[in-house]
């Protein structure tokens, strides 16, 4: 039998791959999902996210133009942190959160970019 040790390099294994497995040994020993199921529509994005044995003052929520923040707050039994990025900025006066049955449910809206060009006159 011929033993011949394999070298970890990009080449033969990509980081992509390392962090795919690892996310996926995670969720599967973790038990919960921690990526949430997306819905979108024109004018908002709804994410579901498994939060099981939190209540709604254990979790503080952030928003910091397309980034979204779910912390678990230091006083809570668990611990959770979860940040995701969005393809657009968030408008958090058209947002809303709700914690039903150890399922976060969030509903943000899309923030419509304006556009800052301005005419310039040719003389």
């Amino acid at each position: 039998m011929f033993f011949a040790p394999t070298l970890r390099t990009a080449r033969f294994a990509p980081r992509a791959y390392d962090r795919a497995f690892e996310r996926f040994a995670a969720e599967a020993l973790a038990g919960t999902r921690r990526s949430p199921l997306v819905e979108q529509d024109e004018k908002s994005w709804t994410l579901s996210l498994d939060v099981p044995g939190f209540a709604r003052e254990d979790l503080a929520i952030s928003i910091e133009g397309a980034v979204l923040r779910i912390d678990s707050k230091a006083e809570a039994k668990r611990q959770f942190k979860a940040a995701y990025e969005l393809p657009q900025d968030i408008d958090v006066a058209a947002s809303e959160a709700k914690l039903e049955n150890g399922v976060l449910t969030l509903k943000l809206g899309k923030l419509v970019p304006v556009s800052q060009a301005t005419q310039l006159q040719i003389n």
